[in-house]
């Protein structure tokens, strides 16, 4: 499929439109490789944008970036059991090196928890050393038989994973609070994708952690999408690998641990979230280019119009605003028009004869489509305040859409009917695992189970005994 020919795909028809918007707006690709794609420039600048963000956050709390191997050793795996039996069924393996078979096989990395807790034990030693953060960017293979999908679901992609280690219990608590917030931050100031955070429930959790809290979301669709995860390890790893220090009492202890990361089907999400019709709407902190200049030619006149373009962009540009002017002769301005609005860039700025003539432009919202004329001197402040306007409206549009498409039920039969309907659900709920698997098989798909709040007094509406929790259900991808 080209780029040049936009979506014919209606947004309410979500699989096909996102399957069109993906491709042809130029933000991925397939590979030959099933189950993994490419990501084109587009969508790799957006990743780099929220790297820039992310890595600033991460610097400023003391986290240092390092990198670790992409092979682990099958008998790092297996020191932490429920680690590795939560990841089995996903591991891809290497067992030769050219003509030889390998002593051992090597697991192309599921998460690095233990490669990198090998490497903690030798360089931790003393109480002086902690605490300890680490944290990669890297690539991940998990190898999933479910059917996969650009950005939400992949054999391998791009994330980040930071690695904590403290003294105490405590301090690796408030460590992977601290991360759920900066993803919560990150992903409503940064992208504009409301969210909810909390802990998922015992079925849900990362394999091998005390407990795991969560960043997540509702696409338009009515699934969940798990955005990132903050794992408190407690003292899981660091027994079988052997990370402890010397406390000030002069004795060994083992550390606790926390792990968190945030992968790249964040894009999907705002892909999904934002998108219309038209194609994608990219909020303006994240887009690669936040305003294109589109002329509007004629023969007589075009070297003045390119000029004026050019004066635009440069005085745009000192800004620190990020400009494109596409002055390509071989397209016409409608084609422009189409081309950029289905990658979504927030701003456009068409500029013709009659504008030269009035000293203005006319500016266009992509969000809303508004067009509005500027006068020549008072085009950066528009535009500055336009884009600012845009980030935070855009923010609100969709924490409308989460709110009314977000209802508190205790019976079941509100529970299908909100899920038939695409929506969150928060209801009573035991936090037994049977109870949920057998919910689950009602309910026909796999859940979100986001932990609100503790509750009493209320009747689990999945099995009738007494409720521990409000919970966020929904069907997830």
């Amino acid at each position: 499929m080209s780029e040049e020919l936009g979506i014919t795909a209606k947004k309410e028809n979500m699989s096909e439109w996102y399957q069109q918007l993906v491709l042809r707006a130029g933000f991925a690709d397939y590979s030959p490789v099933k189950g993994s794609i490419i990501y084109r420039p587009w969508s790799y600048a957006i990743w780099e944008k929220m790297m820039e963000s992310f890595n600033a956050a991460i610097k400023a709390h003391g986290v240092e970036n390092a990198y670790f191997p992409l092979l682990i050793p099958e008998s790092f795996l297996k020191k932490e059991a429920e680690h590795f039996a939560g990841f089995t069924p996903e591991v891809a393996w290497v067992t030769m090196a050219g003509e030889n078979k390998l002593d051992e096989r090597l697991a192309i990395r599921p998460t690095s928890e233990t490669i990198m807790y090998y490497m903690f034990a030798k360089w931790i030693q003393s109480y002086r050393d902690l605490p300890f953060k680490v944290n990669q960017w890297c690539n991940i293979m998990r190898w999933e038989t479910k059917m996969t999908k650009p950005f939400l679901r992949g054999r391998e992609f791009l994330w980040q994973e930071g690695h904590t280690v403290h003294t105490t219990k405590t301090e690796a608590e408030t460590e992977a609070e601290w991360a759920i917030e900066a993803y919560k931050k990150l992903v409503e100031g940064l992208l504009a994708v409301p969210v909810v955070t909390g802990k998922k429930t015992e079925s849900d959790k990362f394999a091998g952690a005390v407990y795991t809290i969560t960043v997540e979301s509702l696409m338009p669709d009515g699934r969940a999408l798990q955005i990132g995860t903050s794992h408190m390890l407690g003292q899981n790893f660091s027994k079988p690998f052997e990370v402890k220090f010397l406390g000030k009492d002069e004795k060994n202890h083992y550390a606790w641990q926390t792990s968190w990361g945030l992968s790249t089907r964040i894009l999907g999400g705002l892909i999904m979230v934002h998108g219309d019709d038209k194609g994608a709407v990219l909020p303006p902190k994240v887009a690669p280019i936040q305003l294109v200049i589109v002329p509007i030619l004629f023969k007589e006149t075009e070297k003045q119009v390119i000029a004026e373009c050019e004066r635009v962009k440069t005085k745009l540009e000192k800004k620190g605003i990020r400009v494109k002017l596409d002055d390509r002769p071989d397209y016409s301005a409608g084609w422009k028009f189409n081309h950029w609005e289905l990658k979504g860039v927030p701003l456009r700025v068409e500029l013709g004869p009659k504008d030269l003539e009035k000293k203005s432009i006319v500016l266009v919202r992509r969000d809303t489509g508004v067009k509005t004329n500027v006068k020549q001197v008072e085009l950066v402040k528009t535009v500055l305040a336009e884009l600012d306007k845009m980030q935070t409206d855009m923010f609100e549009k969709a924490k409308g859409w989460l709110d009314k498409h977000t209802v508190k039920t205790e019976k079941a039969e509100e529970l299908e009917a909100a899920i038939i309907s695409g929506k969150w659900a928060i209801l009573p709920h035991c936090a037994n695992i049977g109870c949920e698997e057998k919910m689950t098989e009602k309910f026909a798909g796999g859940p979100s189970l986001v932990i609100d709040k503790k509750i009493t007094g209320k009747i689990c509406i999945g099995c009738g005994k007494p409720a521990k929790y409000w919970i966020y259900w929904a069907k997830s991808y």
